[in-house]
């Protein structure tokens, strides 16, 4: 029986991807669909490296592979572009989110992990100092972008895009903690941090639920990672999950919703992460944990989908947190 598109994005979204024939895979639909989910580094390289024999059509192969190199260098541009600009800042308190840190920390290979964009966290009163010190690297502020997950500037160089937030929770003290918890980042320079792997977590549900779970499925392989303790890396995050400090982070932001959906999605997906998910699921009401499953976790676990309900990004934003 031929794979579907479902059993085709687990096995060639995997680090450890199972050896299967898939000569007669979805492959029309899959490499256009798996470019557009962020998923074509990593499928490119499982299909070359890791499942050589797995009768995949050459022209598949070629193009996830073109993606592939493109996704590389496009990542080592901006990731060293960063370092530049910011390397020689002292004295602050830089958190990176989000890709720029995932693609490092998660992934085997940074180029698995495509950074479209750069998203930093900041004290919100160095927000517009911030902006003003990474004009010498030829950073402007951009006000036509709108985003949807709330950052308070916007800046590009033409060929690196940077989000700046002032703060994520909306609580003075929750938002410090992030920054006490946080861990150095050395590599980008003194300033630089990353997130303690808890909040990397809790922070990563909420922008999804931010976003209605409108988000490429690279994401979910991100919170795979997360979930199961990075174990591809033995790095940062390479560890269990707190499962105490994850629920309480939750309930102090109002994320519970938000982190019980994005677990459920992750696990619907990637049955791998059932026993994980079982011991971080928050505990919420039976009638809640219905609308999260019909409204949210089914509609976006099912990859041939290709409609939504007037008014759905909305209902899923509003019960997701």
């Amino acid at each position: 029986m031929a794979a579907s598109l479902l059993e085709l994005f687990r096995v060639l979204a995997s680090f450890e991807p199972a050896r299967v024939d898939l000569k007669d895979a979805p492959w029309e639909r899959y490499a256009d669909w798996a470019i557009a989910q962020g998923l074509a580094p990593l499928a490119a390289y499982n299909l070359e490296y890791r499942l050589a024999n797995s009768r995949a059509p050459e022209w598949v192969r070629d193009r996830l592979l073109s993606i592939y190199q493109g996704t590389a260098n496009d990542n080592v541009m901006k990731l060293v572009n960063f370092k530049r600009a910011v390397d020689a800042l002292e004295g602050r308190r830089v958190v990176l989110l989000g890709a720029g840190d995932f693609a490092e920390s998660l992934y085997p290979h940074v180029a698995f992990r495509p950074v479209i964009e750069l998203r930093l966290l900041l004290p919100r009163p160095d927000v517009d100092a911030f902006a003003g010190f990474l004009r010498r690297s030829q950073f402007r502020l951009d006000e036509a972008i709108v985003d949807p997950l709330r950052a308070d500037r916007v800046l590009t160089d033409t060929r690196t895009l940077l989000f700046l937030h002032g703060a994520l929770v909306g609580d003075p003290a929750e938002d410090e903690g992030l920054f006490t918890r946080s861990a150095p980042l050395k590599v980008y320079g003194p300033s630089v941090r990353r997130l303690e792997l808890e909040d990397a977590l809790l922070v990563h549900a909420l922008m999804l639920a931010r976003a209605g779970f409108e988000a490429p499925l690279i994401e979910l392989v991100d919170l795979r990672e997360l979930v199961l303790g990075a174990p591809a890396r033995g790095g940062a995050y390479s560890r269990a999950v707190d499962a105490d400090a994850l629920h309480r982070r939750a309930k102090a932001w109002g994320a519970e919703r938000g982190l019980y959906a994005a677990l459920a999605l992750v696990e619907r997906l990637f049955p791998e992460t059932k026993d994980a998910v079982a011991r971080l699921r928050p505990a919420l009401s039976l009638p809640v944990r219905e609308l999260l499953e019909r409204l949210v976790v089914q509609p976006k676990a099912d990859l041939d989908r290709t409609h939504a309900f007037k008014g759905e990004e909305a209902l899923r934003a509003l019960l997701a947190g």
